[in-house]
Formats: structure tokens, sequence, C-alpha cells
């Protein structure tokens, strides 16, 4: 899946996430951790959002993601905003960089994106390859809750003006997966132009994430309820999980 179109509208669709509050969250793990980023991978970086807000706070980034029109608008974000960042085209299970780095994010549910847990184990291993000694990995994650109780198989609409989006979600009991169909109405002229994306998202339990962050070779320092140091709690709808390496 390469999410072509749904690169297309996915900042529209996210407008209301504030990505200068999560790198700000970012590094009050950091701090927490007494961990200092350095250099940054963003594995999943979509458009560039975090990317902006951590290169604004002087961190040297590189971004990572499978979907080259997600990159091409980060690029163009970036670009304009003054800041020259390399972008690697890779999905995450196959995540290889030339050289170390010091930190690794990943945010707004990349890793529920991994299907199976081998895909998972994979991506964590790589994490841990290209990490440098006392490295920090911190992602966030849908939980098996939001999976189950939110996304469940309900329907969304949004009106965001000119663009119509209906969003639909099977939900998957056996397998926590949710298969997720996006119909996107685009106004043109008197009429609208129709285009679709399909993919899923699958939910993992923290002890499973844990467990798998632990094969990896790394160690997890701490699991909290998102934008916050609390453990999740019953319906923590997106959890948080730091490891060092």
């Amino acid at each position: 899946m390469e999410y072509a179109t749904f690169a297309r509208y996915y900042d529209s669709l996210i407008a209301g996430v504030s990505y200068g509050e999560r790198a700000d969250y970012l590094f009050s793990i950091f701090s927490r951790l007494g961990h200092q980023p350095g250099l940054t991978l963003d594995l999943a970086c979509g458009t560039g959002s975090l990317i902006l807000e951590l290169a604004r706070r002087g961190v040297e980034v590189i971004g990572l993601d499978a979907s080259a029109d997600m990159l091409t608008l980060a690029q163009q974000k970036l670009s304009a905003a003054g800041y020259s960042v390399l972008l690697l085209n890779q999905r995450m299970e196959e995540l290889e960089l030339c050289g170390p780095v010091d930190t690794v994010v990943s945010s707004l549910d990349s890793v529920n994106h991994l299907e199976t847990q081998q895909q998972v184990f994979e991506t964590f291993r790589r994490v841990s390859a290209c990490l440098n000694p006392g490295g920090c990995f911190v992602f966030d994650a849908n939980t098996v809750y939001k999976h189950r109780e939110i996304l469940g198989s309900h329907t969304f609409v949004y009106d965001l003006g000119s663009l119509f989006c209906v969003w639909q979600n099977a939900f998957e009991a056996k397998t926590n997966r949710v298969a997720v169909s996006l119909d996107f109405f685009e106004r043109s002229g008197s009429a609208y132009e129709r285009s679709s994306e399909r993919f899923y998202e699958r939910a993992y339990d923290s002890k499973t994430l844990c467990s798998l962050l632990k094969r990896a070779g790394l160690r997890v320092a701490g699991v909290w309820a998102d934008q916050s140091f609390l453990p999740p709690a019953d319906k923590t709808d997106r959890m948080v999980i730091a490891a060092v390496k």
C-alpha cells in the first residue's frame, strides 16, 4: 500500500492535530530519560509535519516513508519553510540507513499499519540496528480498545468544505484488525470527483509490543497514555512507548 490517494488529503484529515504539541511531548520524554535527540529518524514521516516541528527546535532529522507521494508533499512543505532534509522512500520493515542515528520517532499510529507481528518485530530489529548505543526509540500506537470500540465497524463522515470524505471501517475481532475504506469527493466546478483508498490497521497490546522490543535488543523505558506520563487505562485510545538501546 503506497497511500497515493490518502497522501493528497492527509493534511486536511488531520488538521486538528497539533504537531507542535507532539514535538514538545517528545522533548519531555527525552528530558525524562536524560536523552539528547541528536540525529533523529522520523519513521513513517508522512507529509513531514513532525519533521518540520523538530527542525524548528534545532534537531537534525531524516525522514522515511513507504509512500513516494507523502514524501513529495513533505519535501515541498520542508523546502517552503527553508529546511533541507534527507527523505528516504522505504517501508518500515525494510529500514536500512547508511549510518547510525541517535533517536528514532514514529507518530500517529504508524506501527498499526504493520499487519503482522513479524513485520513489527522486523521493524523493531532494524530500528535497534540503526541506533547508536544509548539511542532512544519513541513511538505511539492505537490501542486494542480504540480498534474495538472507537474505530470498530463504524462509518465517519468529514465535510471539509470543498472536500467530502466517507471513512468506513470493518473490524475483525480475531486479529484486532480494521479494514479502512476511504472515499473522497472533491469539488470540481459544479461536480465532485471521486477517489478511493483502502488499507488495514492492526492493534497490538502493550505486552506484545514490549516483548517484541526486548527481542529486538531494546529496553523498554516507559509505557504511557498519549501526551502524558500516566499508565494506559482501560479506555486509553493511544499509547506511547519509549525504548532505549
